[in-house]
């Protein structure tokens, strides 16, 4: 053990929590939950990563860490006309397609087939809500909004990861000496709700399919990919199936998806964390005990985000989102020839339609496949024409 271990461990929990909490806050407040519920949501989820994280790292001595999905929070935060109950029901079925995802190999190499113009465009779409957000807080609190807003681009210039923590931990000040907040809630230890989930259609195929892929495509597939650039090969079946069933325990006490760490585990597999890479993996059960930590104030800083300026909030979730979001419209335009299914895709996604109950982001998911296949077609007779 080195100092370098908690260190890194610590900067990557800390990024990792603190930088998307307020989507978490979003999506229970689209869900219409309650502050008990929302408690119950952020604890069970810090519980989750914590037993994931510390299982595989030390089961297979890789610096294997977990999170919460960031782009299915905004999925379910962008989601409409949903309950709790109904949202339960759908982080179950997600999470038993995640399990069984690692368990049958055809099932993760036909979700690796899945378009990526098509999939990133769905992101960027579900995406963009939370970006604009941010951008019309300033029309409604210049003097709060403009200020942290340009903390955060001076912020990254010098340490990205950090930025948006640095910008909360500001904003709560400000808030408090204003006036915006009279004052902040007692600490309190948290506690656990058992949710009654409700199996609905409509929310399966509004909520757990787009959240099943955005999640594999968007989480788990870039978490591999950054073991595998630091020179690990990671136990794809073994994450995918604990991942699982961490899911699938936590879900009934409000926990949506947890998964393979992306950006933040960077910060455990470099040489910063240990220049032995074989050592690295003693940064897992670091990160474990941080969420266990978390996990036990949980209900404190739901409380606290509570009482914090609507305006606040949404700032810093679109500001926890920007990089997500140009990733995603990168990756989404980077093939000429999927653009413009990539583009329709992000267009039904952002335009907020439903029929039948379903959400946009399973029609964008359609019509994006639906393009890419007539393209496909047209390229076939262009070629029997030549």
């Amino acid at each position: 053990m080195r100092f370098s271990v908690l260190a890194s461990a610590s900067v990557a929990a800390i990024v990792g929590f603190g930088g998307t909490l307020a989507l978490i806050i979003a999506a229970a407040t689209a869900l219409a939950a309650t502050q008990a519920e929302t408690a119950s949501w952020v604890t069970a989820l810090c519980l989750a990563v914590a037993a994931s994280s510390a299982w595989l790292s030390i089961r297979y001595k890789m610096p294997i860490i977990t999170a919460w999905s960031t782009p299915g929070l905004a999925l379910i935060g962008a989601s409409i006309g949903f309950t709790m109950p109904e949202a339960i029901g759908a982080f179950i079925v997600t999470a038993i397609a995640i399990f069984f995802t690692g368990l049958i190999k055809p099932l993760s190499a036909l979700v690796s087939k899945i378009p990526a113009a098509v999939a990133s465009g769905m992101l960027a779409g579900v995406l963009l809500s939370f970006v604009l957000a941010a951008a019309k807080a300033a029309a409604i609190d210049p003097w709060l909004v403009l200020p942290l807003a340009a903390a955060f681009f001076v912020i990254r210039i010098f340490n990205p990861s950090l930025a948006v923590i640095v910008v909360l931990i500001a904003g709560v000040i400000f808030a408090l000496m204003s006036g915006r907040v009279e004052n902040l809630p007692q600490p309190e230890l948290s506690t656990l709700v058992l949710i009654q989930p409700v199996f609905s259609l409509s929310a399966m195929i509004s909520i757990a399919l787009p959240l099943y892929l955005v999640t594999m495509a968007s989480q788990n597939l870039p978490g591999f990919a950054v073991l595998r650039a630091s020179g690990y090969e990671p136990p794809t079946g073994a994450a995918l199936q604990v991942t699982g069933i961490t899911s699938l325990l936590t879900a009934p006490l409000g926990a949506s998806t947890s998964n393979l760490a992306a950006i933040s585990a960077a910060l455990c597999t470099n040489p910063d964390a240990h220049p032995d890479p074989k050592k690295r993996w003693l940064t897992g059960p670091v990160y474990a005990i941080i969420y266990i930590i978390f996990a036990v104030f949980g209900a404190s800083l739901v409380a606290i985000f509570a009482v914090l300026p609507p305006v606040l909030i949404a700032l810093v979730a679109g500001l926890a989102l920007m990089a997500p979001f140009i990733n995603a419209i990168s990756l989404a335009l980077a093939s000429e020839k999927d653009r413009l299914a990539a583009i329709v895709t992000f267009i039904v996604t952002a335009s907020g339609i439903a029929f039948f109950d379903v959400g946009s982001a399973f029609w964008a998911l359609v019509a994006g496949l639906f393009v890419i296949a007539t393209e496909k077609v047209r390229l076939y007779f262009s070629r029997m024409s030549a």
